[in-house]
């Protein structure tokens, strides 16, 4: 059955007149569809390397052919480019599988055309705000909140990491103490909260150890390769691949000088993923399989060393699956399995809430990711969600439910997952684009038989509900 209504852009004109030009309006529409940067490289002919030289405005973005191959890929309205023809909101429509098929997901897109609205979020502000927070002071957490658009912490960040310098040197007890109350909030799911601490963090952090002494500079490297951690992680969550690389690398070369292995490991976990999702999956799994190889345990081992350990074994396993391989993911997850035996609980050592149950969710997500989600459905069925230690991981579950239902084409099935995981974890569901572009098409497909979605829509905040 055709929806009702035109497929309306992905992002509006007031993108680009606040500054950043047609790259930034590609960028804010290619985040807005749940693309990575190797996925929009593909479909127009670029390297993902180039697409993102255009996007930061690296190199202009001028050549009409290009900017109109841009526009019809992410339904931008050709003046939001400086293009002249249409205004992006025409009566066009189409079947909800050629959808899926020309974006390799459902379309969140419900935005005013181009004489209408204005973005909620001011990039100038967010930047402007970010020198007021980047000090020692910001390390002490303002009450939460209502929660920012996911865009805020984007352009905070990079405020943060390509602005000047603002923040003093904080003493290494306050930034680690802003580091466990990050890692925290992350597990938690509050990310709201976290979109009003990172960039103190990052920030006070990257001070602190630029003005260490020779005893304390080691030690300050460890904990701003873990505020960079949870940061790339964090932009993992809200689909930002390049900023998620940038701060998975910045972590990678902080915990080189820092003196503790576990986080130089979780810092090449953080570089892999940023490479998987950015293509690269067989250098993604080589990485993670020399991470845990380096630090295989011998003999006894620490909760902690193993929790780790085995955190990059499934992670493996996970990108094998991406990849295709069932062979490798099999072999992965299976010594994956045998670390959590021999930690023998779910636990949450080292903020990696690994365990039994863990391993599990990593077996219904591989089995998602291979197409089998009737295996997957299979897996989860075996898992108590309460089992996992955090609400992360529980949102976690209940998002790959939903993508395995919304796979399978089982609509009901799909959306009472999402309404499980924003049960278990609400800012799991209300950040996460992949959410989001489910809930759309269940929207344009599935709205009469399922009572209440359009109310679950605007809480999530799905553009245009």
């Amino acid at each position: 059955m055709r929806p009702t209504g035109p497929i309306r852009p992905a992002v509006t004109p007031s993108v680009a007149r606040r500054g950043g030009g047609a790259g930034s309006v590609v960028r804010a529409a290619r985040l807005q569809m749940g693309l990575t940067l190797a996925e929009l490289g593909q479909r127009c002919g670029y390297s993902a390397s180039q697409v993102s030289r255009y996007e930061r405005g690296v190199q202009p973005l001028t050549d009409i052919t290009l900017l109109r191959r841009f526009a019809e890929i992410l339904r931008i309205p050709p003046c939001a480019l400086g293009l002249a023809g249409g205004n992006g909101d025409s009566a066009r429509h189409a079947d909800p599988s050629e959808r899926l098929a020309a974006t390799g997901g459902p379309m969140v897109g419900h935005y005013p055309a181009c004489d209408g609205g204005d973005d909620p979020v001011r990039r100038r502000e967010l930047l402007a705000a970010a020198a007021g927070v980047a000090s020692a002071a910001a390390l002490r957490l303002p009450p939460p909140g209502r929660a920012p658009s996911p865009s805020s912490p984007v352009a905070v960040l990079e405020g943060v990491l390509y602005g000047p310098a603002s923040a003093q040197p904080a003493p290494l007890s306050a930034i680690r103490a802003a580091v466990a109350q990050a890692r925290a909030d992350f597990q938690l799911a509050r990310y709201g909260r976290l979109v009003q601490q990172l960039p103190g963090l990052v920030s006070s952090a990257m001070a602190t150890r630029e003005a260490a002494d020779a005893r304390e500079r080691a030690p300050a490297a460890t904990l701003l390769a873990e505020a960079y951690i949870v940061a790339a992680n964090f932009m993992v969550k809200l689909n930002d691949d390049t900023l998620a690389m940038t701060l998975a690398d910045r972590a990678l070369l902080a915990a080189a000088g820092g003196d503790d292995p576990l986080t130089f490991a979780d810092a090449r976990r953080a570089v892999a993923t940023a490479l998987r999702r950015g293509g690269h999956r067989a250098r993604s799994r080589d990485l993670l399989a020399a991470a845990a190889a380096d630090i295989e345990p011998v003999g006894p081992a620490s909760p902690d060393h193993l929790s780790v350990y085995g955190t990059l074994l499934a992670v493996a396993a996970y990108t094998a699956a991406v990849d295709g391989d069932r062979a490798a993911a099999t072999e992965f997850i299976t010594d994956a399995k045998a670390a959590a035996g021999r930690l023998g609980r779910d636990a949450n050592h080292r903020y990696t809430a690994f365990g039994p149950a863990n391993v599990t969710l990593y077996e219904v997500s591989i089995a998602q990711a291979l197409g089998d989600s009737g295996a997957a459905i299979a897996c989860a069925r075996t898992l108590r969600p309460t089992a996992m230690p955090t609400a992360e991981r529980q949102g976690r579950f209940w998002i790959d439910v939903a993508r395995a239902y919304h796979q399978w084409r089982k609509p009901e099935s799909c959306y009472r997952a999402l309404l499980a995981a924003e049960q278990a974890a609400p800012d799991e569901v209300r950040y996460r684009p992949p959410v989001q572009l489910m809930t759309e098409d269940l929207l344009s497909t599935s709205r009469q038989s399922l009572p209440g979605l359009r109310d679950f829509a605007r809480r999530i905040a799905v553009p245009g509900i």
